[in-house]
């Protein structure tokens, strides 16, 4: 057990929330990369908590660790899911249960790291309790949504559940049927089953929520996807269509995808004109992404705010964690 985390009790969890393009990668390497001069290099492993770094062949839209990076700093959660699979809150909190017992058994710290405030919350929350699946109502959900197509479910959504509604994309097909289900077997919408406000008291979490100004965030956004689109983010989308990757499929709803669906890009009359507006689009996506990010995370107990630049303030406040 490194001597930092010998205690008894609680599995200790660091949570580090950033919104894209914050920096939150650059500060975790910095922190605790093998090769870093920090008191805490190679104490650590991290737990990606990103709904779309989970999805094989999506690497340049979703800003995946580099190789270099994960030589020196493990991460876990990263290409375990196919595009066209669905996953979830749950399947995090399961997977993310599993990973923290796994990595403080082997004497290193769990650190969520990540910008999905929603599976950060429900993981330091506990899922809200919602009904067991039905699992007959959703095989007639399927037909219907197989023969009637997803608009029609989800405007069916829209009328019986207009919160969930507005959290779910009108092409994930697998939140509307879900959503639906727990609406029609319950009687309640999905959004009526409330989330506990207090944290888990299986582990003893600290949470860091790194923060930008505003232009600064919106500036590193814009000069991301510059750089995305140069290293090639326009062959890797359609090296995914032409692997059998479509429009309606999980993966390919995130920002940075599903962009390359619209018809503003369908309708350009050249190379050039598409990548004009699809830097635009993507740029224009992520930062209004950017703003919502916070939602979940904010009134999380005990989290503290640091400027994402304060790199000696937020190691000495992990130190303090760890010295406990």
């Amino acid at each position: 057990m490194n001597k930092l985390l010998q205690r008894t009790g609680k599995t200790p969890v660091l949570v580090i929330f950033a919104p894209t393009a914050c920096g939150k990668t650059d500060l975790a390497l910095n922190l605790f990369g093998n090769s870093s001069t920090s008191e805490l290099a190679g104490t650590a492993e991290i737990i990606s908590a990103d709904s779309m770094q989970v999805y094989s062949g999506m690497n340049i839209g979703t800003a995946k660790p580099k190789r270099e990076v994960l030589a020196q700093l493990p991460h876990h959660l990263l290409d375990i899911r196919h595009p066209r699979e669905p996953f979830s809150a749950g399947d995090f909190v399961k997977l993310t249960d599993q990973l923290c017992s796994e990595i403080y058994s082997k004497g290193k710290l769990p650190v969520i790291l990540g910008g999905t405030g929603f599976y950060i919350r429900n993981f330091m929350c506990g899922l809200p309790p919602t009904p067991e699946a039905d699992l007959e109502l959703r095989q007639k959900l399927q037909l219907r949504l197989e023969k009637e197509g997803s608009n029609v479910l989800f405007q069916e959504l829209k009328e019986l559940d207009s919160e969930s509604a507005k959290r779910i994309h009108p092409n994930d097909n697998y939140r509307i049927i879900r959503a639906l289900e727990v609406c029609i077997s319950s009687g309640k919408p999905l959004s009526s089953f409330l989330q506990k406000n207090y944290v888990r008291q299986d582990y003893d979490f600290c949470t860091i929520i790194l923060q930008r100004k505003r232009e600064d965030l919106y500036e590193r956004i814009n000069t991301r996807v510059k750089e995305m689109l140069n290293q090639g983010l326009m062959k890797e989308v359609e090296q995914l269509i032409a692997s059998g990757c479509t429009q309606e499929m999980s993966g390919m709803q995130a920002i940075g995808y599903k962009e390359f669906f619209s018809q503003e890009v369908k309708n350009a009359s050249c190379e050039e004109e598409k990548l004009t507006i699809l830097e635009e689009l993507i740029s224009k996506n992520t930062r209004h992404y950017a703003k919502r990010q916070y939602t979940f995370v904010k009134g999380i107990p005990g989290a503290v705010f640091f400027h994402a630049t304060e790199e000696n303030l937020i190691k000495k406040h992990i130190l303090s964690f760890l010295s406990v």
